[in-house]
């Protein structure tokens, strides 16, 4: 039987990868319930990703865009304005957003913590957010910043709490110039 050409087929299998980890944890991602997830056969998972590290990669890459945009997307790069404020609007944003989405991202971020492949791909993303974040302030700041907003997420994620942006903002504030 001839192979039948699927260009989005890779593409698909990281969105279902996603889906995967999103709905059962990276325990329940397997390439097995990955190709069910997206419809395929088994073999199209091991073709395009020969190990789950590969394939966890990719889903990683994909989920840190989303932050990453919504960081470039709503933070005005003139440096005009109150940082602390914008940077505050930006946490609310992204965490009124899907919840499952956020906290899938960060699943696969703290992966890293247990599976070296990933560290790069975490290292990256955290590197990217600091280059947005130092348009606006220094770079040690940008750091800071970065490492106090990962703060609030996760106490929000962990505790099923609501945002308080009004305590980010100050929060953030104290750590501006």
């Amino acid at each position: 039987m001839p192979r039948r050409h699927d260009p989005e087929r890779r593409q698909r299998l990281i969105d279902a990868a996603i889906r995967v980890v999103g709905r059962d944890g990276i325990a329940g991602l397997s390439h097995r319930t990955v190709a069910a997830e997206a419809d395929v056969p088994l073999g199209s998972t091991t073709y395009h990703f020969a190990t789950l590290e590969e394939l966890l990669v990719a889903a990683l890459r994909q989920a840190n865009e989303g932050f990453g945009r919504v960081l470039a997307e709503l933070l005005p790069q003139d440096g005009g304005g109150d940082l602390a404020a914008d940077l505050a609007r930006v946490l609310g944003e992204w965490l009124a957003g899907e919840r499952t989405g956020v906290e899938l991202e960060y699943e696969l971020y703290l992966a890293a913590l247990r599976r070296p492949a990933l560290r790069p791909v975490a290292a990256e993303w955290t590197e990217q957010a600091a280059v947005l974040l130092a348009r606006r302030t220094d770079p040690v700041t940008a750091r800071a910043l970065l490492a106090l907003m990962d703060g609030i997420c996760l106490q929000v994620l962990l505790t099923g709490g609501s945002y308080d942006e009004e305590y980010a903002r100050a929060a953030l504030a104290r750590l501006i110039p």
